[in-house]
């Protein structure tokens, strides 16, 4: 039995299982038949959507570098801070590989991958021809996708806030509903996006 072409295979991006393309009507979803996640899509405003999306959180991320994140208030005694402020708080010489590991992982890979992302579809939602090295900047978004630990932060920080909640008076600024704002927005927009109708459009601009 013969396998088909390559480009005639999708892949689903959670389990690897392959399926064959499909043509689909406006409207429809293409889902895994071994984990139901979502491969292909046909929402002629899907990609406005996630381009809508994405400048939205570019707006988000420099809220949330921008206002304050929390002020604690211990006895009288008041501290507040930012989170370029956490991050120059580990800017000693034992603590600086700490700072630019928490720089790059909440702040700087998200925003190129938002930059990325915006740069590669931008084009595509005027059904404009996309821009040079258009599939070099897609690509580059979706690699720095499992680095972008903008979620996995704001875990850490509620627990932080929990534990703190009860030694302390917590007042919580602007840049934390920015950042809760913004992983609402990013699991929306991953929803969204399809990857396989973007590389076909993609390869065949460039073909």
């Amino acid at each position: 039995m013969s396998l088909p072409p390559l480009e005639d295979l999708v892949a689903c991006s959670q389990c690897d299982t392959l399926h064959n393309a499909m043509t689909l009507s406006e409207g429809e979803t293409a889902a895994c038949r071994q984990c139901g996640t979502p491969l292909m899509t046909s929402r002629s405003s899907a990609l406005a959507r996630v381009l809508s999306l994405a400048l939205t959180s570019v707006v988000l991320m420099i809220a949330a570098i921008s206002f304050p994140f929390l002020d604690l208030d211990v006895q009288g005694r008041q501290s507040g801070t930012s989170v370029i402020g956490a991050v120059l708080a580990f800017q000693s010489s034992w603590g600086f590989p700490l700072a630019i590991a928490v720089a790059g992982f909440i702040i700087i890979l998200p925003l190129t991958r938002l930059i990325a992302l915006i740069y590669a579809i931008g084009p595509l939602t005027r059904g404009a021809k996309p821009r040079r090295y258009a599939r070099q900047a897609f690509a580059l978004a979706e690699r720095l996708r499992p680095w972008s630990m903008v979620e996995i932060f704001m875990v850490g920080v509620t627990v932080a806030l929990i534990k703190v909640a009860g030694l302390a008076t917590v007042t919580i600024g602007p840049a934390f509903w920015a950042f809760a704002a913004l992983v609402v927005i990013t699991v929306l927009k991953d929803q969204l996006i399809c990857r396989y109708s973007i590389w076909e459009e993609l390869d065949t601009a460039r073909a």
